[in-house]
């Protein structure tokens, strides 16, 4: 998800460029493939590059944002190859890559868990005017650890548990032995979801409530624009969307 980043400084606004791909089902030789569709975002902001980064997968009750320090990353200077071996002036640089700062031979002995980590690595951005995504779902990811895992989607608006339980079971999904442990599994994810929401909600009404005019004029002069490749003539049915993530929603501009 978060292949490749960097920013680009000027006086007063900021160019960050995310490269990225999503998988697609296209027409190939007149065969249907899934390929990695590569895409370039780029955001025109006034502000710099948030110094967090976001978690988030299905094994989670809810997404996490962290400092990227803590997963050992940073925005570091751009240096030309041939200038590695001088020593330079961060102040005087103007473009910075987002690169992992732990050394090798720790990458090596890395644990599974913080490994994966690495994979849900997602862009993040802080929008206050824009309702996230979290505050407007009732619906909860689920991942129940058995053999093998019981994989799922539960909305806490429409489901009614006893009977998403029972179908379940009768799909063969889950055992009848595991049918009340898998209930207090539901209602713990639910809980969890229900307090990120609320807590998302009242911190992004109190970001709103201490905002200066000014920011708020700078919020609404960002821009964010997303490319897609011009495929070879064998490939067509690529699809051009806008979203980009939960975080930065859908780009104004679609090339």
């Amino acid at each position: 998800r978060l292949k490749c980043n960097l920013y680009y400084c000027r006086t007063n606004y900021f160019i960050l460029v995310v490269f990225h791909s999503r998988a697609q089902m296209v027409l190939y030789k007149d065969v249907n493939k899934v390929v990695p569709v590569p895409t370039v975002v780029a955001i025109e902001s006034p502000f710099p590059p948030s110094d967090k980064i976001a978690i988030a997968s299905i094994q989670r009750a809810a997404e996490e944002i962290i400092p990227m320090k803590q997963m050992k990353m940073d925005w570091v200077p751009y240096i030309p190859f041939g200038k590695r071996e001088r020593q330079v002036d961060r102040v005087k640089f103007q473009i910075f890559i987002l690169a992992c700062t732990q050394r090798r031979s720790a990458l090596r002995h890395l644990k599974e868990e913080r490994a994966r980590n690495f994979e849900y690595c997602l862009p993040y951005f802080c929008d206050p005017f824009k309702e996230d995504k979290i505050e407007q779902s009732s619906e909860v990811q689920l991942l129940f650890p058995s053999e093998p895992p019981v994989v799922c989607e539960f909305d806490w608006k429409f489901d009614i548990l006893e009977e998403f339980v029972d179908n379940l079971i009768e799909g063969e999904e889950l055992s009848a032995e595991q049918k009340d442990e898998f209930k207090d599994f539901v209602k713990e994810q639910v809980r969890a979801a229900k307090k990120a929401r609320k807590e998302a909600i009242a911190a992004r009404m109190k970001v709103i409530e201490e905002m200066s005019e000014d920011d708020r004029q700078a919020f609404q002069s960002i821009k964010v624009y997303k490319f897609y490749p011009q495929p070879p003539p064998e490939i067509s049915g690529v699809q051009k969307a806008p979203i980009i993530n939960r975080y930065y929603g859908d780009a104004h501009q679609v090339f």
